[in-house]
């Protein structure tokens, strides 16, 4: 009898577990890491269309963007998401950096603010977030204190997470470096820029979340 009610029980949550069709899938990280051109390559392979605008200036993306039901395949298997593309998470916003960019000081001060509020938003976000891509410009040094500050939260929350180490087109990038900063992460080296190695990011992504 017991065995009969352990059976039901499993059959029953398990029955549940696969009726969530939709997970929410976010996208974090530092600013100009390539967070919205891995976003845009996502969308243009399987929807055919890009999710937001790509800018060398950073905080481009100061608001959530969220494109729905994204459905990727790969080994014969099937996995939909809705998509989340964050703000670059930065712990000092200062709008004399965009001044550097050539805006005006007016313009430089709105940009930071709306920059600020969206990384407010950005972390608030997290506690909703089913599996997390953490993307770093392989290029750069991994021992910063708002990648620190990205993990962080991402460990205090117990959230699944999968590294991407993104440029690798470039020569000056390290995937060594960026494993080594945090080896607790599986990490996978990708181009979103000319899609480079997206196969084995679909693929390490599916691991992740099965």
């Amino acid at each position: 009898m017991i065995g009969i009610i352990r059976r039901f029980i499993n059959k029953f949550f398990n029955g549940l577990f696969k009726k969530k069709k939709h997970i929410k899938l976010g996208l974090y990280g530092p600013p100009n890491g390539g967070k919205t051109t891995l976003a845009n390559r996502i969308c243009k392979d399987w929807l055919g269309e890009e999710m937001g605008k790509v800018s060398n200036i950073p905080h481009e993306t100061r608001e959530i963007q969220i494109k729905e039901q994204i459905v990727i395949k790969s080994g014969g298997k099937e996995l939909s998401f809705n998509l989340v593309d964050t703000p670059g998470i930065a712990t000092k916003i200062d709008y004399e950096d965009f001044l550097k960019s050539g805006m005006k000081e007016k313009e430089a001060k709105i940009r930071a603010k709306e920059a600020t509020k969206g990384v407010i938003d950005a972390i608030r976000w997290l506690d909703d977030m089913d599996l997390v891509i953490v993307v770093l410009d392989a290029t750069a040094d991994p021992y910063s204190q708002v990648n620190i500050t990205i993990i962080g939260n991402l460990q205090a929350r117990d959230i699944p997470v999968l590294l991407v180490g993104n440029k690798v087109d470039l020569k000056r990038a390290k995937l060594k470096r960026v494993q080594s900063a945090f080896p607790q992460y599986n990490l996978v080296g990708i181009s979103a820029k000319y899609g480079n190695s997206m196969e084995e990011f679909y693929e390490a992504l599916f691991k992740i979340a099965s």
